[in-house]
């Protein structure tokens, strides 16, 4: 077993819920289903052939967030179309609600997710293909958060051998610094006597993870998840086992979205 670490970085994001038909409203994480949109972009995998190739059966993954984010809202002056006469402007225009994911200081400071990456057997070939593209930085296509206009590129990229990673059952509290599935968390540790710059900020949503196969964009699964969006670790008991990654004297805690 290897894992990749990606480290992606842009400057704003938008990952839009798909329930909010009339806001566009947004994650504060790329779903799982834009994770792997993202790695088939890098491998030049056409829109929407790569979903089975992809799956949560082949392909796992994980994600912790580097940056402190927040979410703001901004108005869109759109057009108002209402029929084909309209798309010249004469309709008029219509201002639409955009949730946009940024650091604290939209100014300074940018977006960071950490991917990790490993594979089923099922899943080598794609991984051992997703691995030789990111060493040799060859990417097909361009990354981006959400949004064409907000482009996203690659900050960082590292592999864990097998002699660094360590599956391990939990015994009591651990410090976990990834997403985490709802359904493996027994308790979360938070402690009131904190002061509110140490405190840690952390969201439960539901996110898409697959898709079937079928280039309709039609959900196969979803993951309801707990993450942190102040990225610090998560203070948790859990019910299922998490992995060890070594890097030296660094270690990290994570778990795979599944």
């Amino acid at each position: 077993m290897e894992v990749l670490q990606i480290d992606i970085t842009g400057k704003l994001a938008h990952f839009r819920k798909y329930y909010a038909n009339n806001t566009a409203m947004s994650f504060s994480i790329p779903p799982r289903t834009t994770v792997i949109g993202m790695l088939a972009g890098i491998l030049g995998r056409p829109r929407d052939t790569y979903y089975e190739e992809f799956g949560s059966d082949r392909i796992r993954s994980g994600m912790s967030v580097l940056t402190p984010l927040k979410k703001t809202f901004h108005r869109l002056n759109m057009l108002s179309v209402k029929g084909k006469g309209d798309l010249n402007g004469s309709g008029g225009r219509i201002q639409t609600p955009f949730e946009v994911v940024s650091g604290f200081d939209i100014s300074r400071d940018l977006v960071t997710y950490r991917v990790f990456v490993s594979c089923t057997d099922s899943g080598v070939d794609t991984f051992e293909a997703l691995k030789m593209a990111l060493s040799l930085r060859e990417h097909r296509f361009a990354l981006t958060f959400g949004t064409a206009n907000f482009t996203a590129s690659v900050s960082a990229f590292s592999i864990y051998k097998r002699a660094d990673i360590q599956e391990i059952t939990p015994i009591g509290w651990v410090s976990i610094h990834s997403v985490v599935p709802s359904r493996f968390i027994e308790k979360i540790d938070f402690d009131p006597d904190r002061s509110p710059d140490s405190m840690e900020m952390i969201e439960e949503d539901l996110l898409p993870a697959d898709f079937l196969a079928n280039q309709n964009r039609e959900l196969k699964k979803m993951v309801r998840a707990l993450f942190s969006t102040s990225s610090k670790e998560m203070r948790l008991q859990l019910n299922s086992p998490y992995y060890r990654l070594s890097a030296g004297e660094d270690n990290q805690h994570i778990v795979f979205i599944e």
